[in-house]
């Protein structure tokens, strides 16, 4: 039974309702008895009848895609772009399988960034035990020891994890339009070491057991306000990824609950914790930042929370599409001041990121004459 013909179906039981409630007492005994009926309709059984198994392949080949030369993707057999809506009115169906293809990808563009891009990853917290939940960031072989030139990228906010910029220009354009690649590739042909940030792998996903109130990796010694941050954060990401389950759960998903990465509970802190353990013990005497969206705002942060080594540290940092706001997060004046001699805020083209690296670069070099002939 496909979602169009229950809605049908719906429409009619209303239809009738509404007909009735215009007659006498009769009417109204038959309209109380309809209601009745909906009651025990039940929806989501109705659907799940329809809708295809959430099961998906766990490779590119099981999708039938890959990319070619140019780094679009396309379907092995046809050449085609991927195509959304597989099956007709099974939204919720096709943005699962978008999501598991998702995940591919994600896998891929780490595979990249090691193989093609010759970055080194290192775990997170850097004294993590074995059992308990890990972040990671990438790193070229010369970064903490580079006595020039450091840059920082930071994506931003939503699926998007280390090496991208964004997921559906990935699938939907091409690998140099949604990845970091081409700004890792030329920053290190301009001599720069190079730091990848994953700001937004902040805890992991376990199964909700009946006697499971509430799962933390830090314990009850937290602080309450962190405790709240770090809900927040996962509540917010939560409702973003249930968007589409939003009037049905058909096949009754498990629930879960998040255990989160220690010092890496959210954007901001991952910064900070990657602020504390590396860019500051490395050698560069220039450090660059390049910070897209809610990455702008993650380095506001640091600013606020680290301004006098920031401002030691950091030569020019370029912003694109930041959605920081220096008033709602209350950077003070010096910071203000600081952030309008070294800051480069770019907006996007239509969608594009990849193409802003040599403007961006360009800029950043000038900027960073220009301080050295400040000091």
């Amino acid at each position: 039974m496909s979602i169009s013909i229950i809605s049908l179906i719906w429409l009619t039981l209303w239809i009738n309702m509404a007909q009735l409630q215009q007659g006498g007492p009769d009417e109204k005994e038959k309209t109380t008895a309809l209601k009745d009926l909906l009651s025990r309709i039940d929806l989501d059984e109705l659907m799940k009848k329809d809708e295809p198994p959430l099961e998906f392949p766990d490779t590119l080949e099981g999708f039938e895609y890959a990319f070619n030369e140019k780094g679009q993707l396309r379907h092995i057999a046809t050449g085609e772009p991927f195509i959304f809506n597989a099956r007709e009115d099974l939204h919720r169906w096709n943005q699962k399988r978008y999501e598991a293809l998702g995940e591919i990808i994600t896998k891929y563009v780490y595979e990249l960034l090691e193989k093609d891009c010759n970055l080194k990853k290192v775990s997170l917290p850097v004294d993590a035990t074995e059992s308990e939940p890990k972040n990671f960031i990438f790193m070229s072989e010369d970064a903490m020891t580079n006595p020039d030139k450091l840059m920082i990228l930071i994506h931003g906010s939503g699926v998007v994890r280390a090496g991208q910029w964004a997921r559906r220009l990935i699938i939907n354009e091409d690998l140099d339009s949604g990845t970091q690649i081409p700004y890792i590739k030329r920053a290190m042909d301009e001599g720069y070491g190079v730091i990848v940030l994953n700001p937004n792998e902040n805890y992991i996903e376990v199964e909700k057991t009946k006697s499971q109130v509430h799962l933390s990796s830090d314990g009850s010694d937290e602080p309450a306000e962190k405790r709240e941050r770090k809900d927040k954060t996962f509540k917010e990401a939560k409702k973003r990824r249930d968007f589409y389950e939003k009037y049905r759960n058909p096949q009754k998903e498990k629930e879960m609950v998040p255990l989160y990465i220690r010092d890496n509970g959210s954007p901001e802190e991952h910064l900070i914790y990657v602020w504390d353990h590396f860019i500051t013990h490395s050698a560069a005497e220039n450090t660059f930042f390049v910070a897209h969206s809610y990455g702008g705002l993650a380095f506001v942060e640091l600013m606020i929370q680290r301004e006098a080594d920031v401002k030691n540290k950091v030569t020019a940092v370029a912003l694109t599409d930041s959605v920081h706001n220096v008033w709602h997060q209350e950077a003070g004046k010096t910071i203000r001041e600081w952030m309008r001699e070294v800051l480069n805020v770019t907006s996007l083209l239509r969608g594009r990121v990849s193409h802003l690296f040599s403007n961006s670069l360009l800029k950043l070099q000038k900027q960073r004459t220009v301080h050295s002939k400040q000091l």
